[in-house]
């Protein structure tokens, strides 16, 4: 295995990293300040489940996601399930685009990352 400055190996695992901390540090955010998220869940859904209760399950789901990239295993649908999720973010906050449109960019890395895996 040869690693270059044109590593696709290198190129894929920086992605995997960066999408990692990105829905780490929303979940641990979401821990510690919860008051300073629940605005950004869609009120389609805090209209029948408490917005605590929501944001807890999906800051676990974004931990299992993150730890999911860092192990490595089946990259490809892992890459498709962030961008599905960051682009359900964008979506469901499309009042909000002048924050969220910066994760247009993280969903480009998860296709990014979907198409350089070799599974």
């Amino acid at each position: 295995m040869k690693l270059t400055l044109r590593s696709p190996r290198l190129a894929a695992i920086s992605l995997r990293m960066g999408l990692a901390i990105i829905f780490m540090y929303a979940a641990i955010a979401s821990f510690a300040n919860p008051n300073d998220w629940v605005g950004y869940l869609p009120t389609v859904l805090t209209d029948h489940v408490a917005a605590t209760t929501l944001l807890k399950f999906f800051s676990v789901y974004e931990l299992l996601l993150a730890a999911w990239l860092l192990s490595g295993v089946y990259v490809r649908y892992v890459a498709a399930l962030c961008a599905a999720t960051l682009a359900g973010i964008v979506v469901g906050n499309f009042n909000l685009f002048a924050i969220t449109f910066r994760d247009i960019a993280l969903i480009f890395a998860a296709i990014a990352l979907f198409f350089l895996d070799e599974d």
